[in-house]
């Protein structure tokens, strides 16, 4: 343990376990084997981190991992896996927010920043994103991506991968729009978030094949670091887009 880390009652700390200096845990909190947890984080009453994945091709016993970075906070009974295979790891970054109930499934990544609303639950091997927001009562499927600065709507099932940018709802989900508001939030400019609207109507209104969008915004929109980001990712997705 680093300096000053603080132990609520009735907390349960197992075997090679790392907690960095200035987290405080509330009272009856679980960190299970082999979980690493950074710097002036704060884990709330009854949260687990590191529980045995719940994958049935989880071998029990295998020494696997839950990383957690800095200054996160995890409320109220939230958890959080360790990841299946052996030698493999969940892994959260820093600055997260994981509100009361949030589940997040062996294997999965989650960036900084990232925001789970109370009760919300992702699959195994979900990818999480930088500054992505995921409402209330959301569920998201196994291997699923979330963009970054992407927006999730309450209640939503989400079976597809959600692109940078955007704010998907529904049930199941499907972009609906630019995360305009997230966008202004983070601070892009008028100049990005327009350019990023140009990109969005060709992918999600022109009713173009995703092919085609993307060749008419590799040709027609002004590029920029967030377009270059955007195109990357729909290239690469593998369950889909929710057109």
């Amino acid at each position: 343990m680093g300096d000053n880390v603080e132990i609520g009652p009735y907390c349960v700390i197992e075997d090679s376990v790392k907690i960095g200096s200035g987290t405080k845990l509330g009272p009856y909190v679980h960190i299970e084997n082999w979980t690493t947890i950074g710097k002036d984080c704060h884990i709330f009453t009854g949260a687990t981190i590191g529980n045995q994945s719940k994958d049935l091709k989880y071998k029990q016993g295998d020494r696997s991992f839950a990383i957690i970075g800095d200054r996160n906070v995890i409320r109220e009974y939230a958890s959080i896996s360790r990841a299946t295979g052996k030698d493999d790891a969940t892994e959260i970054g820093s600055d997260n927010l994981l509100m009361t109930y949030a589940h997040v499934a062996h294997d999965c990544k989650l960036g900084n920043r990232v925001i789970m609303a109370a009760f919300a639950g992702i699959g195994g091997h979900v990818t999480i994103e930088e500054r992505a927001t995921i409402g209330a009562r959301v569920t998201i499927h196994q291997f699923v991506r979330v963009g970054t600065m992407a927006f999730a709507g309450a209640c939503s099932k989400i079976v597809q991968d959600i692109p940078p940018y955007m704010l998907s709802d529904g049930y199941p989900a499907s972009v609906r729009c630019l995360n305009t508001i997230g966008l202004r939030r983070n601070g892009l400019s008028p100049e990005t978030r327009m350019i990023l609207k140009k990109a969005f109507k060709l992918l999600f209104r022109s009713k173009l094949s995703r092919a085609e969008a993307i060749g008419r915004i590799e040709e027609g929109v002004e590029t920029c670091p967030e377009i270059e980001h955007l195109l990357q990712f729909v290239k690469s997705s593998k369950r889909g887009i929710g057109f």
